[in-house]
């Protein structure tokens, strides 16, 4: 049942409204906004078992945003007032605010008080203590904390890692898609131990796999073995199932893929995207364990069929358990190294029900009295729609903390809903007071190549409205960290989330 099916109608009289009128609009808004939220309240807490505040509030976002606000916000604006814009963390309080001001502007007597400072920013209180808690303290000239991915060759190298450290790193993410348990510990005690040189604590981020699809053997492939040719718009490419990738038949590119059984569930006219969309094609033909893709959008130059690449499938019905077998054995690692666990392909409340049999399977490990702190990739739409039962059911399981996956995301909706879905994403999370994780190709250019473009410039500043941004690995990650750490220090002088802060300006 989504908002959608619960919330009243609230209808704003035509016309420029007076004060008194504005104000009964308000007020008609209000208890809207409270009848619509009554049941989802009631609904959070149930998956919660509790009544939490920060639900309350979510449940009461997503009544508000049930309603077109547009012109009562330009009549708020015109008298000075909020136009409730900003209000993810606190509206409620904000709605009482606001009907305090017209009161007194239509001279008469408020029917609720006027909220005090502590209860007005409560929700902004709520949200820094979790991401205190998810990723350690704030760091002392930035609000947004530095993530980075660890590559193989940081668990031989302890220097390596505390130079990630001295240079700002306040998360170390180990990706357990790679290496080993003997890495994985070798890689977490390193992070340990320049956390404790440093005198500061480095939140260890361990990331399962989860069942990602990837291909696996390609061909062609060079005398040397290395993959050659090209994809084209126009060109054919056979996914296998089983045994190894066979070109012929019209066909000059082929794949084996990681996941075996989603080839046959792929259906005539489903979408496959390579490497996070670069590469677009359509189902042609099904058949014998088999499946033939017609490329349909790929670069002008073209793009090489490698291994080790993901694909999505955003129309194919898959079935899988985010849960893998190598997932449960990765477990006991992560349970002993880790302060926060990634879970990847996250849809449903119930895939968290399936995390913490695991777990408690394993026997939970509380480092040092710190719970652990569960991190949920969003990045197929299913887990886009049902995250705030997700939120609402992670409560039980401790703290709680979001990753904006943008590169699976992105290929899963489209590129052009991307922009507006990353900013719903993050709007959501404030509502519920849990920290966003800003990710996928963050200065990408700059980590890889020592140059960062324009477009990821400003695409790393307006990072500085999530929680955490992610860095990949890469030769150039510490001159990233390094620009990453001065321009999100300037930008926590002109952005808190979504509103401006209006520092002195020195450029006119």
């Amino acid at each position: 049942m989504n908002v959608q099916d619960l919330a009243p109608s609230f209808t704003l009289p035509a016309g420029e409204l007076d004060d008194a009128a504005l104000l009964d609009a308000v007020l008609a808004l209000r208890a809207a906004v409270l009848k619509g939220a009554a049941p989802l309240a009631a609904r959070f807490a149930a998956a919660a078992e509790r009544e939490e505040p920060a639900l309350v509030n979510l449940a009461h976002y997503l009544s508000l945003r049930h309603h077109d606000l547009r012109d009562l916000q330009r009549q708020l604006m015109r008298r000075g007032l909020s136009s409730l814009g900003r209000l993810e963390s606190r509206v409620l309080p904000t709605l009482d605010a606001v009907i305090a001001a017209l009161a007194t502007l239509a001279g008469r007597p408020a029917p609720f008080p006027a909220p005090d400072g502590a209860t007005f920013f409560a929700g902004e209180a709520r949200l820094d203590g979790a991401s205190a808690t998810s990723f350690g303290p704030e760091p002392a000239d930035r609000y947004t904390r530095i993530m980075v991915t660890l590559p193989s060759e940081a668990a031989g190298d302890p220097d390596y890692v505390m130079n990630l450290a001295r240079h700002g790193m306040d998360v170390a993410r180990i990706n357990c898609a790679h290496d080993d348990a003997e890495a994985w510990r070798a890689m977490a005690a390193h992070v340990r131990a320049a956390g404790a040189a440093l005198g500061r604590p480095i939140t260890v981020l361990m990331d399962i796999a989860g069942p990602k699809i990837r291909t696996g053997a390609v061909l062609p492939v060079s005398k040397k073995g290395k993959p050659s040719g090209k994809l084209m718009t126009g060109d054919l490419v056979r996914l296998v199932a089983e045994g190894a990738p066979r070109t012929g038949s019209g066909v000059d590119f082929a794949a084996a893929v990681s996941l075996p059984e989603i080839v046959t569930r792929l259906r005539v006219g489903d979408r496959v995207l390579y490497d996070d969309g670069k590469v677009s094609g359509v189902v042609e033909s099904v058949g014998d364990g088999e499946a033939v893709i017609r490329i349909v959008h790929a670069r002008a130059q073209g793009t090489k069929l490698k291994p080790e690449k993901g694909i999505n499938l955003p129309d194919t019905p898959l079935g899988l358990s985010p849960l893998t077998a190598k997932d449960d054995a990765d477990l006991a690692t992560v349970l002993e190294c880790a302060d926060m666990l990634g879970y990847s392909f996250v849809s449903r409340a119930q895939d968290l029900d399936l995390l913490d049999a695991a777990i408690a399977r394993h026997g939970r490990n509380d480092r040092e009295g710190r719970p652990l702190g569960l991190m949920a990739k969003i990045e197929r739409p299913e887990a886009v729609r049902n995250l705030p039962d997700l939120i609402a059911r992670a409560a039980r399981s401790g703290p709680f903390s979001v990753m904006i996956a943008r590169g699976d995301l992105a290929a899963e909706i489209g590129f052009e809903r991307l922009a507006e879905m990353q900013e719903e994403l993050l709007w959501i999370c404030e509502a519920a007071a849990v920290p966003a994780i800003w990710a996928t190709q963050v200065l990408e250019d700059l980590v890889r190549d020592g140059i960062p473009s324009r477009g990821e410039m400003t695409d790393a500043a307006m990072a500085a409205r999530a929680e955490c941004v992610m860095l990949n690995k890469g030769p150039a990650v510490i001159e990233a960290i390094d620009l990453l750490d001065r321009l999100l220090g300037r930008m926590a002088g002109h952005l808190d989330k979504k509103t401006p802060t209006l520092r002195a300006l020195k450029s006119w």
